[in-house]
């Protein structure tokens, strides 16, 4: 059978840890291979090698069966391969046309003509449904639509062997159903896509074949048609993973935190970003903030955490009023919180791993004596945070947490949060970019803290995740909260309603 790619035989090693181990890659002409492994597996290493941004040690890459050399991105692209980044590779503060053409622009006569590029995006956009608007500044368009962007830097390119890693990780669930229309489009022309994702639902909508790596080894190749999502997660992982999350009801006690008619406005336009929220969260409960993105999650934690200030109302932690604290006082007093963007405001990615584990206690007495910090016992706590959260890294310790897989980033920041002993925890897509086996235990750690009677705030755009780990589930739309209902009584179709906006509850008239 002939291939349009193979990677044979890919050994590539990193100091202390053999990243990709002997891996064999066959990539069919108009098909989407899935490549699915736990973080850290050694996916994004491996289409790394594909894309030239790592040379391997040993093996060799076949296009059309004849050897290639990739020395680079740029080589890539000659040979009509392109890559979707799981964190993108834009200019903020550059167009959207001018983000495509980077590294190809069009010259004329010594001059930049964008002419001819932009009529070229517009027609691409308009062919495969992807609409963005070619002047816009990327700093102002959704996540959504710089993914977008990054498709159509690789169409731009004329490229023909098309790479997602993690395409879905940041995006809501009516984009990702969007992105996997126009993967299927790709599909249908003649693209060749090699998809690297955690999330098995979306392997079986659109995936012909999956690859699987475990640890940086090859286990298997496998037509997606014959195997169910409980044997891809089981090849994945190495052993059974429940997909279904294991709790008792909930026995919520006292008020841990209280919220009371907040409202906040757009610091840039005077637009009212929340609107008189009130709501309570008790001791031993799970609350989920269910809505789709955009309608004022990401302002009411900021508010809560101490990120933005509101323009009114009141926020109590334990019957004590935080409103106006500061994010390390409000830690003091016992909240922790788990960030939506890890690298924004969950890491500092130039630090090592032990250092970013003590990001908010280096101050304490274990860790500092008269304002020197004692490093024997931060490296200590890592090590012990490192085997406890399974957190993988290829230097311990020491490693650097920008060379970290996203999902083992993740993994750093919930063991720092947990491991501060909270009685408030905010969780803001706890689960972005994680395997179905660290999905499964970070549920059962959320569980296991509601346990111990820690009030546990949600937010989360995953539906699967709302419904089964929720006790309580707040649903938002444009800033207000309009639905306050529980799992068992309510069906994804209803939730979807509120979500919408088309319908309200009882008590949100």
């Amino acid at each position: 059978m002939s291939y349009v790619i193979e990677m044979c035989n890919i050994t590539k090693i990193f100091p202390g840890i053999i990243a990709n181990d002997n891996i064999t890659l066959q990539l069919k002409k108009g098909e989407i291979h899935a490549l699915l492994g736990e973080n850290g597996a050694g996916k994004s290493t491996l289409m790394n090698v594909l894309f030239g941004l790592y040379t391997p040690e040993k093996g060799e890459i076949k296009k059309n069966g004849k050897i290639i050399k990739i020395n680079g991105p740029n080589d890539a692209n000659k040979l009509a391969i392109g890559m979707v980044h799981q964190h993108f590779m834009l200019v903020d503060n550059f167009t959207v046309l001018q983000n495509i053409v980077l590294g190809d622009e069009p010259i004329h006569k010594g001059f930049l003509s964008l002419d001819k590029a932009r009529k070229k995006v517009i027609e691409l956009s308009e062919k495969y449904k992807l609409e963005v608007d070619p002047d816009a500044l990327v700093r102002d368009i959704t996540v959504g639509m710089q993914q977008r962007v990054e498709i159509l830097k690789m169409l731009y390119r004329d490229n023909e062997i098309l790479i997602f890693d993690e395409p879905t990780a940041v995006l809501t669930p009516q984009e990702i159903e969007e992105l996997l229309k126009i993967m299927k489009n790709l599909a249908n022309e003649g693209k060749s896509i090699l998809f690297i994702t955690h999330k098995l639902d979306e392997i079986k909508k659109v995936a012909d074949s999956c690859t699987v790596l475990r640890k940086g080894k090859y286990i298997g190749t496998v037509e997606v048609s014959d195997v169910s999502k409980e044997e891809l997660s089981e090849m994945m992982v190495g052993h059974e993973v429940k997909l279904k999350v294991d709790k008792e009801v909930s026995n919520p006690g006292e008020v841990i935190l209280s919220v009371e008619n907040i409202s906040m406005e757009d610091k840039f336009g005077g637009k009212e970003k929340l609107k008189n929220i009130s709501f309570k969260i008790r001791a031993g409960e799970i609350v989920c903030i269910a809505g789709i993105d955009g309608n004022g999650q990401s302002e009411l934690v900021y508010a809560l955490s101490g990120l933005e200030k509101v323009k009114s109302g009141e926020i109590k932690l334990n019957n004590k009023d935080i409103t106006n604290l500061s994010v390390r006082n409000r830690f003091l007093e016992g909240m922790a919180h788990i960030p939506e963007d890890r690298h924004k405001f969950g890491l500092v990615l130039d630090y090592n791993l032990a250092y970013n584990l003590v990001l908010h206690s280096y101050f304490e007495d274990a860790y500092q004596k008269f304002g020197f910090l004692n490093y024997d016992e931060i490296y200590k706590h890592a090590d012990e945070m490192i085997n406890k959260f399974d957190i993988r890294s290829s230097q311990g310790s020491h490693t650097i947490v920008r060379t970290m897989s996203g999902g083992n980033q993740q993994k750093a920041v919930i063991a720092r949060e947990i491991i501060s002993n909270p009685d408030l925890l905010i969780a803001v897509q706890p689960t972005r970019g994680l395997d179905v086996g660290a999905i499964e235990q970070v549920h059962r750690q959320l569980v296991e803290e509601r346990d111990k009677g820690k009030a546990i705030l949600l937010v989360s755009l995953e539906l699967d995740e709302v419904m089964n780990v929720s006790d309580r589930i707040l649903v938002m739309y444009e800033g207000e909260l309009v639905a306050d209902v529980e799992p068992k009584s309510v069906t994804y179709q209803e939730l979807g309603i509120f979500m919408s906006g088309a319908k309200r509850g009882e008590n949100y008239g």
